[in-house]
């Protein structure tokens, strides 16, 4: 299916970022909705809208609490398939700050100020942010993440979830193709995500704390100036 240069890809980025968030009753209602606006767009190959159809259906027809759990096992309990991006490259040295500070750098010269519960790497958040984007620079954007997309994609894949699908439906957004790459080996749970309980359990490695909300809020800053390229 050929795309053309123009095509809006706003809710299609809006959609797939919003499966990729907590799946509590407030997104199970909403399912509905998501892949109308998948099928309305048509900004992906019909093959990966059944993909997606088939993961809303799961979400939608589980029992809530395994839907829940799969989530916080599958995004929450191990770096591999984190949903901050900058943990596939940085982990927790020192050059992730800058890299998240970079990020933050360039929402604010597209004009948009950053107001949200997580951090600016998280792939919702980028997601938003694309889909404010043209649909040009929202393509180049995700496809400057090509090669970590591809990571959490194969990662995803390997542990036979159908979330491996939102990737997929992300990088073809980017004009990109999800190829499996090889998977690093998760070190010992005991060992990376032990926290004192003190953090209430909710590690520095990994996401929020599951069913708390996390609104994400980009909104238009009038003093930036118009015309700024990511």
């Amino acid at each position: 299916m050929f795309q053309k240069k123009t095509q809006s890809l706003r809710l299609t980025l809006r959609a797939l970022a919003s499966l990729l968030t907590y799946p509590d009753a407030q997104l199970r209602e909403v399912l509905p909705q998501l892949v109308e606006v998948l099928e309305t767009e048509q900004v992906l190959r019909p093959q990966r809208l059944v993909e997606l159809q088939a993961l809303c259906r799961q979400l939608a027809l589980t029992d809530p609490i395994d839907v829940e759990a799969h989530y916080v096992e599958t995004f929450d309990r191990g770096r591999s398939t984190s949903l901050h991006l900058f943990e596939h490259v940085h982990g927790d040295s020192r050059d992730r700050g800058p890299a998240l500070i970079d990020l933050l750098g360039t929402y604010e010269r597209a004009g948009l100020h950053f107001s949200a519960s997580d951090l600016p790497d998280h792939l919702p958040v980028v997601l938003e942010f694309a889909s404010t984007q043209p649909p040009e620079v929202a393509r180049s954007f995700l496809g400057e993440m090509e090669h970590i997309l591809n990571a959490l994609f194969s990662a995803l894949l390997a542990r036979g979830t159908p979330y491996a699908s939102v990737l997929a439906a992300i990088l073809e957004v980017a004009g990109r193709q999800a190829q499996p790459v090889p998977v690093s080996p998760e070190p010992e749970i005991d060992e990376s995500w032990d926290e004192p309980a003190a953090f209430d359990g909710c590690s520095s490695r990994g996401q929020a704390k599951p069913g708390q909300p996390q609104p994400l809020h980009f909104v238009r800053n009038p003093r930036a100036s118009e015309g700024v390229s990511v």
